[in-house]
């Protein structure tokens, strides 16, 4: 962990307090309903080492998933700070949906917990938050929608959040909501090729919804993809997810 002199008191040491700002290194991790990532970034953002990964608990408790982050955590170069993704709604640190986990999870202040457990402080965004904050140019309006176990989603305009945008659970078609059509239980369940076509299908309604300037899709079932994609569209690396949870420190 970084020391520092402590300044006076009511006498805050800015100059100080921004250099260790500059080196500061942060575990990004990546809570999903399949795996568990962690990564060192940079103060800049670049990788430090390769990627770690375990298998998430079943059932995925909140003690359990906090041993396993304690565990990835336990075998990475010292660090200063965590960045969380979390597969649900979070509010200042306080997680309130997690269907792909455990029900547990509803109303548990992560932050807070994980401060205490890696003993930095620790700061918790909806895992398609962060992977969209690794994604996105900045410019105009952009989604972001992630496949994986569950469908994830997050809205930026001109590089600003829209937060807690939950569109997992809303209805798509055939009464059934995005997750239900286009989740991982569903493409095992329908095959590849219908899969696709719901995805078309989605991405078309999404368009006029939002009418986006551009379109990002991450998450693990992104390889099942063989549609072709608009200009406006595009797939990015699942390592956005672990690789964006640097913006949450920048003020």
């Amino acid at each position: 962990m970084l020391t520092t002199k402590q300044p006076a008191p009511n006498q805050p040491d800015t100059q100080k307090a921004a250099t260790d700002q500059k080196a500061a290194v942060t575990l990004a991790i990546d809570i999903g309903g399949s795996g568990i990532k962690v990564i060192l970034l940079d103060a800049a953002g670049q990788p430090l080492g390769e990627r770690a990964r375990l298998k998430t608990p079943s059932p995925a408790k909140p003690e359990a998933v906090m041993a396993a982050i304690a565990k990835l955590a336990a075998d990475q170069p010292a660090f200063d700070r965590a960045s969380v993704g979390f597969p649900g709604v979070v509010r200042h640190g306080i997680t309130y949906t997690a269907v792909n986990l455990d029900k547990s999870w509803v109303n548990y202040p992560l932050a807070e917990r994980l401060t205490q457990r890696l003993n930095c402080p620790v700061r918790v965004a909806n895992d398609a938050d962060i992977q969209g904050f690794g994604a996105i140019s900045g410019e105009g309006v952009e989604l972001v929608i992630t496949l994986g176990t569950g469908f994830g989603s997050a809205l930026f305009v001109n590089g600003h959040l829209v937060p807690n945008l939950e569109m997992a659970h809303h209805r798509f078609r055939k009464a059934e909501s995005y997750e239900e059509q286009l989740g991982r239980a569903a493409l095992e369940r329908v095959g590849k090729e219908k899969w696709n076509r719901r995805l078309q299908k989605a991405m078309d309604s999404l368009g006029h919804l939002f009418n986006y300037d551009h379109l990002y899709i991450g998450g693990g079932e992104t390889k099942h993809i063989t549609l072709k994609l608009p200009p406006n569209a595009a797939i990015v690396p699942n390592v956005l997810g672990l690789l964006g949870g640097i913006a949450l420190w920048r003020e």
